[in-house]
């Protein structure tokens, strides 16, 4: 009777209950005896974690074909193979690009969890260093430091007091409750997910059982278990999920679950990872993501919906970045004539340089331009002075402070210093 049913999905989608009800079964079967079908062949290849439901069932996941080619699709472009852009391999240009893809990963991560700021106002705030004015301005900046952090932690392996670090500089003067930041939630901060109505879209554990579930999340990320193989992304994609699910702080878990994330991809030797964002593709679909955790809850506990959605995600960004790189070297080449016959420019007067050419009238400022590059306050402004004395950047007062303004006509004065 199931002879229809020839895999997990149908025309390489992983339907979900509430979308194939809606669709035409093979000939022959009622959507009820296709479902079946389905989940025959999907529990014939599912593999458990130690994660339990409320009812004391493990979770569980597959591996069908699009998942296996999404893993490669990362694999490659994440790091682990040797199709690697030259530009970040460039020591000179790496730091700009981890600070750009840590900015943007800060900015949207705490967007997805309410923060109510542009994203240019943000940018401009991490680039200059300039303190935060209010609590979303404060989410911003703390993920931005909690993402720097984990890039020194990810050689370690991950334990709840780490997790509690994480958690703590992420809340840090900005969670809901005031002594929340750091510590599991209490018997008596017992929470819902529900969206704005009040409806209850999941029920994360009491908090007794929290201490132990903590444990357990760790050792899975250490590879301590389940004992067999599993893919160094999904696992990441599952530590995601994980402390989500569990939602053991009172606030900052979503921010907490994604920088986990990104701990266990570098930790994974994914070094890519460095430069990449997921949360900015997250808030451009924020319902997908929701309804990837939903439909994993909702159908016995199957990860793999939750799985793939994200490993998309992860691709896109994956995509993104190559992108951006592949613009950068060519804006890049069109300023090398420019540039090359002044050697004494240092690597960030020159990016500097080929930024200011294309963007007139841009004004720089001594922090922001330490910010980007992380280099000290003295660094910065030996840079920007000497850019100005060379009158590649005009030395202009801004109320109390100077900036340095890059001039319309930057792209003949670098052509007359050649001649």
């Amino acid at each position: 009777m199931f002879q229809a049913v020839e895999g997990s999905t149908h025309e390489g989608r992983y339907l979900h209950w509430d979308d194939l009800r809606y669709r035409k079964p093979p000939e022959g079967l009622t959507h009820e005896e296709w479902w079946l079908g389905l989940k025959m062949y999907r529990r014939s290849g599912c593999r458990t974690i130690p994660l339990k439901d409320a009812g004391g069932n493990k979770f569980r996941f597959t591996v069908p074909d699009l998942v296996t080619d999404l893993l490669h699709q990362i694999d490659r472009g994440g790091g682990t193979l040797i199709d690697i852009p030259e530009q970040i391999t460039n020591a000179e240009q790496r730091d700009r690009y981890v600070v750009r893809s840590l900015m943007e990963e800060a900015i949207t991560s705490s967007q997805l969890e309410g923060a109510a700021t542009t994203r240019e106002v943000a940018k401009k705030m991490l680039a200059e260093g300039r303190k935060p004015r209010d609590r979303s301005e404060r989410m911003i900046v703390n993920n931005y430091v909690t993402m720097r952090r984990i890039l020194d932690l990810k050689d370690k392996p991950l334990t709840p007091d780490m997790v509690f670090r994480v958690h703590r500089e992420i809340s840090q003067d900005a969670p809901d409750i005031p002594d929340g930041a750091g510590r599991l939630r209490r018997a008596d901060e017992e929470i819902n997910v529900s969206d704005i109505e009040g409806t209850v879209f999941h029920t994360p554990p009491p908090a007794a059982e929290l201490p132990a579930r903590l444990e357990a999340m760790c050792a899975f990320a250490n590879e301590k278990t389940p004992g067999t193989f599993v893919h160094p992304v999904i696992r990441g994609i599952i530590l995601h999920f994980w402390l989500a699910y569990d939602h053991p702080f009172v606030d900052g878990n979503g921010r907490t679950a994604r920088a986990l994330f990104y701990w266990q991809m570098l930790h994974s030797g994914y070094w890519l990872f460095e430069y990449i964002s997921i949360s900015q593709f997250l808030r451009k679909a924020p319902a997908q993501y929701g309804t990837a955790f939903l439909h994993a809850e909702t159908d016995e506990g199957d990860l793999t919906y939750f799985i793939i959605h994200q490993a998309e995600v992860i691709r896109r960004a994956l995509k993104e970045l190559h992108g951006y790189v592949a613009r950068k070297a060519s804006e890049t080449r069109a300023c090398l004539n420019a540039l090359e016959k002044h050697p004494e420019l240092n690597h960030r007067q020159q990016a500097l340089i080929a930024h200011a050419v294309r963007h007139p009238g841009f004004a720089y400022s001594i922090a922001g331009h330490g910010a980007r590059h992380a280099v000290t306050y003295a660094t910065a402004r030996s840079d920007l002075l000497n850019l100005a004395k060379m009158k590649f950047l005009e030395h202009r007062k801004a109320g109390r402070a100077f900036v340095f303004v890059s001039p319309k006509d930057l792209a003949l004065r670098l052509r007359a210093k050649h001649s």
